[in-house]
C-alpha cells in the first residue's frame, strides 16, 4: 500500500474489550465505527456503542466472527471502507487480509505478505536469521519424515521441544525430556497441529528450562519508517497462555534489552512490516541470551502497558498508517515512563483446574482510577462460545513495585457478581515472593504454588462481618418513621429488628446477629463474638468501630438463587461469602435441596464433545461420563457416585444449558 488510503467508516471484525477499545480509537479521529456480532453478542456493550451494527450469524465463531463472507457482506452493506480485525480470530489470516484488500477495503494492519510470512513458525525463524536475530537452535527443515525428524532430535539432545509450524498458544506443542518419548511426542504433535491448523508440520527446537518471555512493541509506517516502543514482560504463564504482563520488562540487562529492541527493528524492516506488530523472545537467564520465538501481526492483548509507558496510543496509530500518514515521531521521541502492569480478568475457578464460568452478571463493580478494558457490564451474560478473558485492568506507577500496589489495591476493590472470576488467583501471583524477585519464569507455576491452589475464603471475623452487612441490609435502621420509635416497637430498639440467624451455606450452625442501642453483635457457631459500634451500611461500605479503632470496608450485598452473596474486602483482598436466612433455610427444605448425588448435571452451559457410558454401564466414582466443551476448553465431568447408568440425557453434538441433567445413575449402595 502506498500514498494516502482515505477511509471515514471502520468495521470492527472482533468482539468484547477489544471491539470497544477500537471505537474508542475511532472516535478519537472522527472516524464511524461498524460492528458486527453473533446471535450471542446481540445485547453486548459493544455492539449498542457503535455507530451501526450487523448481526452476521450464528453464535459458534464459525458461523460469525470466522465467517469471511459474512464480514465482507456487512461491510458492503454498512458502507465500511475498512476493516480493524483486533486481537484473535481472523487477525492473522493472510486469506482474509487479501480478501479484504481484494474487495476494495483497506485491512488495518500489515500486508499479507507479511502476515503468511511471519505465521508459518519455520518461515519466520528462517527470515529472523537473516536479519541477524538470534534463534533456538533445532531442525525447521522441509523433510518431515519421521526418519529426518528422529536423527535431528537424537543430534540435538533433550529436553527439546516439538513444535507446530503453524501452531500458537500451546497447541501442536511437545516436551521431550526422554529421546525414547520423540516417536509419540511427534505423532501427537503432528495430529493437534492438523486438528487445529490443518497443517501436520513441525520442527524441533532446545527447550531452555526457567526461561523468561519478553516481547518488543514495533510500530512501521508505510513509508519505510520502523520504530520500537520498547518491551514487555509475559512471563507469567499458564499451558502457553499469558496471565499478567508487565512493561518495560524487569531485571533485564541493558545491553541484552538494547539487542532485543534493534533486532526487533531489524526483522521488521527485513520484511517491510506496516502497523503495529510484536516480535517475542525467549530470554534465558542462565546464559544471558535471548532467542526469536515468533512475530505477532496484530495488535496484542497486553498492548495497553506499552501505551502506559509511553504515552502512545497504538489503535490511533494503526488507524493512521492504514490511510498512508507517516510516523510523525522518530525513535529518540520515544520516551519511557514508569511501570505498568497489566492483569487479564477471565471467567474462570483456578480452584477448580480453571473451569469455566459461565452465566449473567448481577454485579459489576470496578475499581476506580485505573484503566479497565472491559467487554461487559452488570446484566452482561458471559457465553460458553467465546474466550473466557472479559476484561483487563491496567495500573501505572513510577515503579515496578507500585505498580504491583496499585494494582492489588485495585483487585481488593473490584467485585463482581453471577459469574466467577480469576482474580484471586491473579492478586496471589502479583504478592507472590517469586515474582517480587524476580524468580518466575514460563512454566513456573508449580514451583509457585506446589501444591497447589487454593481460594481464600473469609476468616471468622470477616464472615461475622459479612453476616452484619446481610443483617443491615434486610433491615436498615431508620427506613421509615416507624423504625426510630425506641419502646413502642416490638422488636429490639433503635430501629435494629432485633436477633437474626444466618447460615453460612456450608455450615449447619448459624452466625446470629442482634442489636442493642446503636451496637451490633455478632455470635459465631463456636461462640466467638465480635461486637461493632455504630454500624452502618451506606453506599456500598460497611463501616463501623472495632474495640474502639474505626474501619470501613467495601461491600456489596447481591441476591443469588437461593441465597445471599456478601462481597466484602478484607485484607486478603475481595472476597464472596454465601449466607442463606431462616426463609432460604425453609425454602430449601421444602424443595429437597438442590439434587441428588445420583444426578450428574452440566456445570455450566456447553456442547456435549463425548458421551462415554451406555445404559447399562457399571461406573466408578470419578469416572468420566461426559466431555463438555466451553470457552475453547475440554471439561470431563466425572460420575458424582460409584453405580449403573439408567438413563441419558445427551448426546454429542448437544448443546446444554448450566445445571441441565445429563446421566442419571443408580448409586452402587441400591445395586
Amino acid at each position: 500500500m502506498a500514498g494516502e488510503m482515505s477511509f471515514t467508516r471502520v468495521l470492527i471484525a472482533n468482539r468484547g474489550e477489544i471491539a470497544r477499545r477500537i471505537q474508542r480509537g475511532c472516535r478519537k479521529l472522527g472516524l464511524e465505527s461498524v460492528a458486527v456480532f453473533s446471535d450471542a453478542d446481540r445485547d453486548a456493550p459493544f455492539v449498542a456503542e457503535a455507530d451501526h451494527a450487523v448481526c452476521i450469524g450464528g453464535a459458534a465463531p464459525s458461523d460469525s466472527y470466522l465467517n469471511v463472507a459474512a464480514i465482507l457482506e456487512a461491510a458492503r452493506a454498512t458502507g465500511a471502507d475498512a476493516v480493524h480485525p483486533g486481537y484473535g480470530f481472523l487477525s492473522e489470516n493472510a486469506g482474509f487480509a487479501a480478501a479484504v484488500e481484494a474487495a476494495g477495503l483497506v485491512f488495518i494492519g500489515p500486508e499479507p505478505d507479511a502476515i503468511a510470512r511471519m505465521g508459518s513458525k519455520i518461515e519466520a525463524k528462517a527470515a529472523a536469521e537473516a536479519a541477524g536475530v538470534p534463534v533456538l537452535p533445532g531442525y525447521r527443515g522441509e523433510d518431515q519424515s519421521d526418519a529426518r525428524l528422529l536423527q535431528e532430535a537424537e543430534a540435538l539432545g533433550t529436553p527439546f521441544l516439538v513444535k507446530a509450524s503453524a501452531g500458537g498458544g500451546g497447541r501442536g506443542m511437545r516436551l521431550v525430556s526422554d529421546l525414547g518419548d520423540a516417536p509419540d511426542a511427534i505423532a501427537s504433535a503432528r495430529a493437534e497441529a492438523q486438528s487445529a491448523f490443518d497443517d501436520p508440520a513441525v520442527f524441533l527446537e532446545r527447550y531452555a528450562p526457567r526461561a523468561r518471555h519478553v516481547e518488543v512493541q514495533v510500530l512501521g509506517d508505510t513509508h519505510g519508517t520502523v520504530l520500537h516502543l520498547g518491551d514487555r514482560d509475559c512471563s507469567l504463564q499458564r499451558n502457553h497462555q499469558k496471565l499478567i504482563e508487565e512493561a518495560p520488562a524487569a531485571d533485564l540487562p541493558e545491553a541484552v534489552r538494547d539487542r532485543m529492541r534493534a533486532a526487533a527493528v531489524r526483522l521488521a524492516q527485513a520484511i517491510g512490516y506496516r502497523s503495529a506488530g510484536t516480535v517475542e523472545y525467549l530470554y534465558d537467564p542462565g546464559r544471558g541470551e535471548y532467542y526469536f520465538l515468533e512475530m505477532n501481526t496484530r495488535l496484542q492483548v497486553e498492548h495497553p502497558v506499552t501505551e502506559a509507558i509511553t504515552g502512545i496510543d497504538l489503535v490511533e496509530w494503526q488507524l493512521r498508517i492504514a490511510r498512508g500518514e507517516p510516523l510523525a515521531l522518530t525513535q529518540g521521541d520515544v520516551q519511557f515512563d514508569g511501570h505498568a502492569i497489566e492483569i487479564r480478568i477471565a471467567a474462570e475457578n483456578p480452584a477448580e483446574n480453571f473451569r469455566p464460568e459461565t452465566g449473567e452478571i448481577s454485579l459489576w463493580a470496578p475499581p476506580a482510577g485505573v484503566r479497565l478494558d472491559t467487554g461487559v457490564e452488570a446484566g452482561s451474560v458471559v457465553s460458553h462460545h467465546y474466550d473466557s478473558m472479559i476484561a483487563k485492568l491496567i495500573v501505572h506507577a513510577p515503579d515496578r513495585a507500585g505498580a504491583i500496589r496499585q494494582a492489588v489495591v485495585a483487585m481488593d476493590a473490584f467485585a463482581v457478581g453471577g459469574v466467577g472470576l480469576n482474580l484471586a488467583y491473579q492478586r496471589a501471583l502479583l504478592t507472590h515472593p517469586d515474582f517480587a524477585a524476580f524468580r518466575h519464569h514460563t512454566s513456573g507455576l508449580p514451583e509457585m504454588f506446589p501444591g497447589g491452589w487454593s481460594e481464600p475464603s473469609a476468616d471468622p471475623r470477616d464472615m461475622a462481618l459479612a453476616a452484619m452487612a446481610l443483617y443491615l441490609h434486610l433491615a436498615p435502621a431508620g427506613a421509615s418513621p416507624w423504625e426510630s420509635l425506641g419502646s413502642w416497637r416490638l422488636t429490639a430498639p433503635a430501629g435494629w429488628p432485633g436477633a437474626a440467624s444466618y447460615w453460612e451455606t456450608t455450615k449447619d450452625d448459624p452466625i446470629r446477629v442482634n442489636g442493642s442501642g446503636s451496637v451490633l453483635t455478632a455470635v459465631q457457631p463456636d461462640g466467638q463474638t465480635i461486637t461493632v459500634e455504630s454500624a452502618a451500611l451506606t453506599e456500598c461500605r460497611l463501616s463501623g468501630r472495632i474495640d474502639g479503632v474505626p474501619f470501613s470496608r467495601i461491600t456489596y450485598v447481591v441476591r443469588a438463587p437461593g441465597h445471599w452473596r456478601v462481597h466484602l474486602q478484607t485484607p486478603a483482598g475481595m472476597t464472596a461469602t454465601d449466607l442463606r436466612t431462616l426463609e432460604d433455610q425453609h425454602l430449601q427444605r421444602a424443595t429437597g435441596g438442590s439434587g441428588g448425588a445420583d444426578l450428574l448435571s452440566a456445570p455450566m452451559p456447553g456442547a456435549v464433545a463425548e458421551v462415554r457410558v451406555a445404559l447399562g454401564d457399571r461406573v466408578k466414582a470419578g469416572d468420566t461420563l461426559v466431555v463438555l466443551e466451553a470457552m475453547k476448553l475440554l471439561q470431563s465431568l466425572p460420575a458424582p457416585v460409584a453405580g449403573v447408568v439408567t438413563e441419558i440425557y445427551c448426546a454429542p453434538a448437544d448443546t446444554v444449558a448450566g445445571h441441565a441433567p445429563l446421566i442419571k445413575l443408580d448409586p452402587e449402595e441400591n445395586t
